[in-house]
């Protein structure tokens, strides 16, 4: 399964069904626009949809965390491991800390561990969404 795969799946699991017919019916809009694909309807594959419970979010890649790491390396490494997060709900965190960092000297490696725990907290609310 590609990247792109990996994430759309992460994303699928945490939308109700009525969110997952919204998208469902997007994709079908994208891929029959040409005339070139025909898919089955989405109230065909509903109950498929309702009797599943969606999976649980991916594990996060384990990504070693460099000795000497920048913040902007950072943020893009904890991208990386917490590849099925949705980085607009932490992004005035992120960039608050970036912030601080940046114009007030804040130490890299404090703000580098705050991040880690942002990412880290972001995935643990993740996971018990997905467990409601």
């Amino acid at each position: 399964m590609s990247d792109i795969q990996e994430q759309l799946l992460a994303c699928l699991q945490t939308l109700s069904i009525e969110e997952q017919r919204s998208l469902l019916d997007f994709a079908r809009y994208l891929a029959e626009r040409d005339g070139a694909v025909s898919l089955p309807d989405a109230t065909q594959l509903a109950p498929v949809a309702a009797e599943r419970k969606p999976e649980p979010p991916p594990e996060p890649r384990d990504i070693e965390r460099p000795e000497s790491e920048k913040v902007v390396a950072a943020i893009k490494r904890l991208s990386q491991t917490y590849f099925m997060l949705d980085k607009t709900r932490m992004l005035g965190h992120t960039s608050g800390l970036m912030t601080q960092h940046i114009m007030t000297g804040r130490d890299a490696r404090e703000v580098i561990d705050e991040l880690e725990a942002v990412f880290r907290r972001e995935y643990d609310e993740l996971r018990t969404r997905h467990e409601e």
